[in-house]
């Protein structure tokens, strides 16, 4: 919400008015029947109930939002990574280059598909959130979003790719589905639930609200971008043949190229050799091409490297030579998904109506991720460069699915800007490219645009140019109004002063405050350093008049200590308004989430009954740093069974309790490439019997990005009898894997199987006791 002012005032009494006539978005009503009925059919006159139409001339409209990619990561806007379909599109239409995010993935989304500020929506942060109205993660019922009002509107409405914006506790297969794809406007969804996903070897894909799993195999060719690119490109095809005359919203959101970093690697290979000069000298050369593409003013000054980061010349070979890997690799990424959104691009300008397609690509949900620290991440631990450079030929590729690279690079990727993503304090994390193509309506081909606007701004943009009012009450739920204004008006005037004149940023306690051509910001944290708090008074705020100052590379605030004052009012004016307070969120206190709902309830014990669908790991309770015990009650048939009885996780971390060769297995992955496996020492009966695994707990071993290890006896029972036993690690957290009951899901945990590996006996059921 902006603070008043008296042309606001006057806008925002129009808005009421125009509110107040408007009709209120509800639930269709059964039409009224406008025939005649006569007791005979030849005296009567039927009238058939007609499907709601979108205004005349709506466009179709197509919304792409990459993720987790800096302002300079493509060529379109001065980086290495070459994205000629992005060019094409740029050149078919604008560039905008003061258009801003909130610093992180769920929240920008939140944003986006409501145009309400994040913290209202309830997205103050991502899942690490606490139970206050800016952070609980449970979308409002009061921010409708664009998808359902255009739906109920006359549009068919599609989302594919990552949907980050489902509490945790309700992904699951009974739900509940409010809050979920199809329960917020979309008709159709394929994809994931989650912040991140093995673009390889998706575990946790879904069909609207049913589990599924990939088409194919790495090995076949798959990746999750191409996979997407087809199913969207599909349901295109299918709307236009059956409804050509009715337009469609297209949401398009890969996990591309969020961590983990994954790409073919003939497309990783165009690029070796190309960051061997580093991140200090490349920084200076994309920000020379920035210039020379006019994509940041001429007077745009660069930003010094943060003391965080070394200068590249410091470093040691070893360490040069793996982090331009890392990078090679990324690049590779960004670039092979360009390729797929240009198959996407091109199938919808091919179809009927492609000229009235309004296209927005939004290059980046927040600014490049500097999250893993200075070695970035290999195989899911943050170990020594030495260790990581034995595998350096597997980045990028199916064998590596948490590889991620290091916080030089997202330096790299915010040229000209300070910082990187999570730290909305500065446009390093906040400030990404955004493309518009019309072709029916825009006809400044090429041109740049640099309004300061919001990724709030794209609903009430969205609501312009389709001719569908903003509903003032859904379902009888007065709805709060939008933060954000249309950018419509820049369409055609390249110097059409912006409409949006106040915005907070906030993110984890970083902050800042945006009036009118001044910054104020406060950077209070960064992810690696460890020292996030509640502390709040020793932030230094500091001050940049970005109208004159593109990149925030001269502080003002000692110069003018009044207008850090008026602006540091003015951002607690907005935090309150925005249910912004607490900062952060309170996700650093140990029991932030006490009270939290969860599937698992804080119980002990929980059965799995036969026919179950795959779990996430959210819906099954945490075995991190626990004794635990699982049981299963099977019928072996005289002929003998295998297969998987139960499965966790995947090929980064998990376990898999199964029957192999008449014999009982355990097998631990804690971490990729750590196997530890327990074998019975006898074959196993036929008949009923009761198969068990427990583990002991005894100590912890070592850490790792998704929790400690312990150390402690694991142990295999057939009937109760002890058939094997050895010391090894406990189950770690398992981010990347499903939970499966009589198979397996996603990648593989262990190399003696390939999944499904079904059961080919029978379970009764599987127990599960966690201390």
């Amino acid at each position: 919400m902006q603070i008043e002012h008296p042309a606001n005032v006057i806008r925002g009494l129009l808005i009421g008015l125009i509110s107040a006539v408007a009709a209120h978005l509800s639930l269709a009503a059964d039409a009224a029947f406008k025939g005649k009925i006569a007791p005979s059919v030849t005296d009567s006159v039927p009238d058939w109930p007609q499907p709601t139409k979108a205004p005349a001339g709506a466009p179709n409209i197509v919304l792409i939002l990459l993720d987790d990619i800096g302002f300079a990561d493509t060529s379109t806007f001065g980086g290495v990574a070459q994205t000629p379909e992005l060019d094409k599109l740029a050149a078919r239409g604008l560039r905008y280059n003061n258009f801003n995010t909130t610093a992180m993935c769920s929240p920008t989304r939140a944003a986006l598909l409501t145009g309400r500020n994040h913290h209202r929506v309830g997205f103050g942060v991502a899942e690490s959130s606490g139970g206050f109205p800016g952070y609980n993660f449970v979308w409002k019922q009061s921010t409708v979003s664009i998808a359902e009002v255009l739906r109920r509107n006359g549009y068919s409405t599609g989302a594919f790719g990552k949907w980050h914006n489902t509490p945790v506790w309700e992904i699951s297969p009974i739900g509940p589905f409010d809050h979920w794809p199809t329960s917020l406007g979309f008709e159709c969804f394929y994809g994931f639930m989650a912040g991140m996903e093995n673009q390889w070897e998706p575990s946790r894909l879904y069909r609207n609200t049913t589990p599924v799993e990939p088409p194919a195999t790495p090995q076949q060719g798959y990746h999750f971008t191409t996979d997407i690119t087809n199913e969207a490109i599909r349901w295109v095809q299918t709307h236009v043949s059956l409804a050509p005359g009715k337009p469609y919203f297209l949401y398009f959101a890969p996990g591309a190229v969020h961590m983990p970093h994954h790409a073919p690697k003939e497309w990783i290979e165009r690029y070796r050799g190309r960051f061997d000069q580093g991140w200090d000298k490349l920084r200076e050369e994309i920000f020379a091409r920035q210039k020379q593409l006019g994509v940041i003013p001429a007077n745009a000054e660069p930003t010094p490297r943060p003391a965080e980061i070394p200068a590249w010349d410091s470093l040691a070979a070893d360490q040069k030579k793996f982090y331009a890997r890392q990078m090679e690799v990324y690049a590779g990424f960004v670039a092979h998904t360009d390729h797929e959104l240009g198959r996407l691009l091109r199938a919808v300008q091919q179809l009927p109506g492609g000229d009235n397609t309004l296209i927005l690509y939004i290059v980046g949900d927040n600014g490049s991720c500097g999250e893993c620290g200075l070695d970035g991440i290999t195989d899911g631990r943050q170990t020594a460069i030495a260790d990581q450079l034995q595998h350096i030929d597997e980045l990028g590729g199916p064998q590596l699915p948490s590889n991620i690279y290091s916080a030089g690079w997202a330096w790299l990727g915010s040229t000209p800007f300070q910082w990187w993503k999570e730290i909305a304090s500065h446009f390093g994390g906040v400030r990404d490219p955004l493309i518009v193509s019309w072709p029916a309506h825009i006809k400044d081909c090429g041109g740049l645009r640099s309004q300061f606007t919001h990724v709030n701004d794209v609903a009430a943009t969205l609501y312009e140019v389709t001719g569908i009012p903003f509903p003032a009450v859904v379902d009888g739920i007065k709805q709060q109004p939008l933060d954000g204004v249309s950018f419509v008006q820049t369409f055609d005037h390249p110097e059409a002063p912006s409409r949006h004149r106040i915005q907070y940023f906030e993110m984890l306690g970083n902050r800042a405050i945006y009036q009118d051509g001044w910054v104020a910001a406060a950077r209070h944290w960064m992810h690696w350093d460890n020292r996030l708090t509640s502390d709040y008074t020793h932030d230094r705020w500091e001050l940049y008049n970005v109208d004159e100052d593109f990149s925030e590379a001269h502080d003002r605030a000692v110069q003018f200590p009044g207008k850090v004052k008026e602006l540091q009012e003015l951002f607690d004016a907005e935090a309150r308004r925005n249910d912004v307070y607490p900062l952060g969120g309170v996700a650093h206190i140990p029991d932030f989430d006490k009270g939290k709902p969860s599937l698992t309830d804080h119980k002990g014990k929980f059965v799995y009954y036969p026919g179950i669908q795959r779990l996430p790991m959210e819906a099954i309770p945490s075995l991190s740093g626990k004794s635990y015990r699982i049981t299963a009650s099977a019928v072996i048939p005289d002929t003998g069974a295998q297969g998987v009885i139960v499965s966790y996780g995947g090929r980064g971390s998990g376990f898999a309790f199964y029957l192999k060769d008449d014999q009982l297995f355990y097998e631990n992955n804690p971490l990729n490439g750590m196997h530890e496996v327990i074998a019975s020492k006898i074959r196993v009966p036929r008949g009923n019997v009761v198969l068990s695994y427990e583990f002991i707990k005894e100590g912890v071993k070592e850490g790792s990005i998704w929790g400690e290890i312990c150390s402690g006896t694991g142990r295999l029972l057939v009937n109760g009898q002890a058939v094997g036993e050895a010391k090894l690690s406990g189950v770690i957290g398992s981010y990347f894997g499903s939970w499966g009951i009589g198979q397996a899901f996603g990648s593989p945990v262990s190399d003696a199987f390939q999944p499904p590996f079904r059961f080919t006996g029978t379970l009764t059921k599987v127990e599960m006791e966690v201390q």
